[in-house]
């Protein structure tokens, strides 16, 4: 069952959905997870969406919602930073404890690409999770970029695009414009699988908040409680070595899986069913749910 909702972040409406799996029992409270998307994308038609349906097949309660400024929420568009996401996510758990549905102690966060960095980053710094699972994500804004753009040509370029932007909110007040492929670029071939609500341009201010981002710093807050690392092994979008990084840095318990799918994206259709065996067998060990679900 999904139900369509809003919750209220810092006083802005958020868009959400809400996941709930059919075969739950009258007053039975189930595990949750907050479901955030990637960078300047939608809950919906997304791997976000994607996520919350496999974990509500696997009998988990999952909340996917827009961050401010992003998909069906209020915010300007398109303004995205960093520790705002953070202050959503955090937010989105506070309302979905509130939940009939919801066993308030049970309450998981996950995400993929810039959903991930922001999952590690705000189970490191909020112990009511009771658990991360991040996929394609990222440690270090920094060295992510430095990844992404590999070239002495490339990076330069890059830094250029930030440092005008910086001069020309300085002299203007007003934000320069970006492609978002010019921060994070992907390959032409890959991007049929961004949601179709996906923004496509974005202020530098969005880029910087990223550069400065290190959810490294706190990974090793997340340990005793659990934590899933899963990465595509190919990735040419977000590289692999964030998430290998970020386990150098985590506590126990600590799982990292690197997988041979399509890069950046393990949920693809060819991918999926092995993907969500692998998921389901962490899940089952780590934070069981009591329906059990398909895999």
């Amino acid at each position: 069952m999904q139900e369509n909702l809003t919750f209220t972040s810092d006083g802005l409406k958020l868009a959400a959905v809400l996941h709930i799996p059919d075969n739950r029992q009258p007053g039975q409270k189930l595990p949750a997870f907050i479901v955030c998307h990637g960078f300047v994308g939608s809950k919906d038609e997304s791997h976000a969406q994607i996520q919350a349906e496999m974990l509500e097949a696997f009998g988990y309660v999952a909340l996917r919602f827009d961050f401010r400024s992003c998909g069906e929420s209020e915010g300007e568009r398109a303004q995205v930073r960093c520790f705002d996401q953070v202050a959503d996510a955090k937010n989105a758990l506070t309302f979905l404890a509130g939940r009939e549905e919801v066993d308030p102690k049970r309450i998981g966060i996950t995400g993929h690409s810039f959903g991930a960095a922001v999952s590690v980053y705000t189970a490191g710094v909020d112990d009511r999770f009771a658990c991360c699972l991040s996929s394609c994500g990222w440690g270090n804004g920094e060295r992510k970029f430095r990844g992404q753009h590999p070239t002495p040509d490339s990076w330069n370029k890059f830094i250029d695009i930030l440092e005008n932007g910086r001069k020309h909110k300085q002299e203007t007040g007003e934000s320069l414009w970006m492609s978002r492929f010019d921060a994070v670029p992907i390959p032409e071939p890959l991007r049929k699988n961004l949601s179709p609500k996906a923004i496509m341009e974005i202020p530098v201010e969005t880029a910087w908040s990223m550069y400065n981002f290190r959810a490294d710093d706190v990974i090793a807050n997340i340990a005793p409680r659990p934590l899933l690392l899963f990465h595509t092994a190919n990735d040419i979008i977000t590289p692999t070595v964030e998430s290998i990084r970020m386990f150098e840095r985590a506590g126990q318990p600590t799982e990292l899986m690197l997988v041979d799918t399509t890069a950046h994206f393990p949920l693809a259709p060819n991918d999926a069913p092995r993907t969500k065996v692998m998921i389901k067998g962490w899940l089952d060990k780590f934070f069981p749910s009591p329906l059990g679900g398909a895999s």
